[in-house]
């Protein structure tokens, strides 16, 4: 998969593609049935398949205080989108000059001029443009107007009838339900970084974890969770299970939001190096105990737990 992070000057086998355009965030399973759409209408015609998004996320270029929310920074958005078999992901700065285009010029710019689109496919709810003047239905007016097919991807719902929304991942992680989130998504929800320097106490204890800082990523409920953990091995990303604690660690006065996991069975230097972290399943709340000796306690019941309930889920 080809990666472009400015639509001038499309190369030759990028242009004419069928684009599944959308912010994307999460990746879960409406978002792949609009890329699967634009994926499978691109083979019919015989012409690449692209996907167009936006970094940053246009919430964060207009609401830079609101509280982190991203579900998929874009390292791990790039990942998702290429093991779905399009041709090109396109990612187009999001900032003062690309949020002024109103949505005509949006079209001629960028699809028009930039990709040289033959077929666009977005859902139902797609807006853009300045002040998010363009929607669905002026998109197929200027399609019309410049020659490119406009597909309108229709919202997917589980057996419920619940839709898969990004809004939806959120509200299961913030309360706490990694299996319900991962429903939506059609993934675990992860986080992942380079593992950093701590405070060590966990070696004291024969817990040794990995500190990973949280960044930009929403905030699940903070607590103890089941995790897996993927360490890169060159090519190859390596998965054991573990134990994690998202949160501030208010037993030792902790104060910075990280991720700390304990790999179960694993003897190795981490430091610096890239992992993956899924959270698989919500333990505990996070909570301050009166002793660091009750903190150790706890902390060996929540491993125990924790082996349990991953034996019960299937492997990577």
């Amino acid at each position: 998969m080809k990666l472009l992070r400015h639509y001038e000057d499309a190369p030759a086998d990028v242009r004419g593609a069928v684009v599944a355009l959308g912010n994307f965030d999460g990746v879960h399973l409406g978002h792949r049935a609009v890329i699967g759409q634009a994926r499978a209408l691109a083979d019919d015609l015989g012409r690449p398949a692209a996907v167009m998004t936006f970094e940053p996320h246009p919430r964060s270029f207009f609401r830079p205080d609101d509280p982190p929310f991203r579900l998929t920074p874009l390292r791990i958005k790039t990942r998702l989108i290429a093991g779905l078999g399009v041709d090109a992901l396109v990612v187009l700065h999001f900032d003062a000059a690309l949020s002024g285009m109103t949505a005509e010029e949006f079209v001629e710019r960028v699809l028009v001029q930039g990709l040289g689109a033959h077929h666009v496919v977005a859902g139902y709810d797609f807006l853009f443009g300045h002040n998010r003047g363009g929607d669905m239905g002026l998109l197929r007016t200027l399609g019309a107007q410049h020659g490119f097919g406009v597909t309108e991807a229709r919202p997917v719902a589980n057996g419920a009838g619940e839709p898969y929304s990004s809004t939806s991942v959120r509200r299961h992680l913030q309360e706490g339900r990694p299996r319900e989130a991962a429903a939506i998504l059609g993934h675990p929800f992860e986080i992942e970084g380079r593992v950093e320097h701590g405070d060590k106490r966990g070696r004291t204890i024969g817990f040794p974890t990995a500190n990973i800082e949280i960044h930009d990523y929403l905030r699940p409920q903070f607590g103890v969770y089941a995790v897996r953990a993927g360490v890169d091995e060159g090519a190859a990303t390596v998965w054991h299970d573990g134990v994690a604690n998202l949160g501030r660690r208010p037993t030792v006065g902790g104060t910075v939001e990280r991720l700390e996991a304990h790999l179960f069975d694993f003897d190795g230097d981490l430091y610096g190096r890239h992992v993956r972290v899924q959270l698989l399943d919500f333990i505990r709340p996070e909570m301050k105990f009166e002793s660091f000796q009750a903190l150790k306690d706890q902390i060996l019941g929540d491993a125990g737990e924790a082996r349990r309930r991953l034996a019960t889920l299937p492997k990577p």
